[in-house]
Parts: structure tokens; sequence; C-alpha cells
């Protein structure tokens, strides 16, 4: 999924102008971030002939907070270019655990309880009482 300069004229209007002494065109950025899209590679994977990925990787971010994106996809679904279907999906720590070696704890080591339970600290875990018998 590449735009021609054809497409890309049609679009131009919502990328921001150039200014100074670039590498990259907006039209072989824009074909890079819709690349990464369509494969689902990292930035890292993506072809040399694209340019230099962190270069593309940080303008695509620029963008993003400025809002360009959302205007080119816009853009590009209103002009019948390209059909873009946005899906995020989020996951944190409550939903997926991470294995106990992931998480950089600390080895099992022997527990040596002391004679005080005041001298070994914060308690490591939390009681909960169960209830034995159903009145």
């Amino acid at each position: 999924m590449e735009l021609t300069e054809a497409q890309y004229e049609r679009i131009k209007s919502a990328l921001p102008v150039q200014r100074g002494n670039v590498s990259l065109s907006n039209l072989q950025v824009l074909n890079a971030v819709l690349y990464v899209a369509e494969q689902g590679c990292k930035w890292r994977g993506l072809p040399k002939r694209f340019g230099r990925w962190h270069t593309i990787y940080m303008r695509m971010s620029r963008w993003s907070k400025n809002g360009v994106l959302d205007r080119v996809f816009e853009k590009l679904q209103v002009e019948q270019i390209v059909r873009i279907k946005l899906e995020a999906v989020s996951l944190d720590s409550t939903s997926i655990k991470v294995h106990p070696d992931g998480t950089g704890a600390l080895k099992k080591m022997a527990h040596s309880p002391s004679a005080s339970p005041a001298a070994d600290g914060t308690p490591r875990c939390i009681w909960l009482p169960r209830m034995l018998e159903r009145p």
C-alpha cells in the first residue's frame, strides 16, 4: 500500500509544509507509516528503501501529537484512496499477569523468622479472614 504522486497531491493539504533541509519527503514518511500499519512490523523492520526508521518514527510521533495523522487518515478516506479501520487494544497488569522472572523479582532465599514478628519488617502478604463454618 503505497501512495502515488497523484494520490499524494490530493491529500497534500492535510500535511504540514516542509521547511529547511529535510532528508525525507512527507510522501516517503507517509508511505513508511502505511507500510508499518499494513504489515504490522516493528519500526526497526522497515525496509531500507523508506529511509532511516528513527527519522520516520520521530516525524510520525510529532504528527500524531499534533493531530496531523488524524487529518491525513480522514482525508485518505474522504478521497477514497485508502480504506482504514483503526482498532486499539489496551493490556495492563490487571488483565495479563507477567511471569515472576519478567518483573525483576528478587531470587527466593530461605527466610529465617526472628523471635519477634516486628523485627521481620512489614508483612509481604495480606491475610484475609475466612469463615470456617456457616451460621
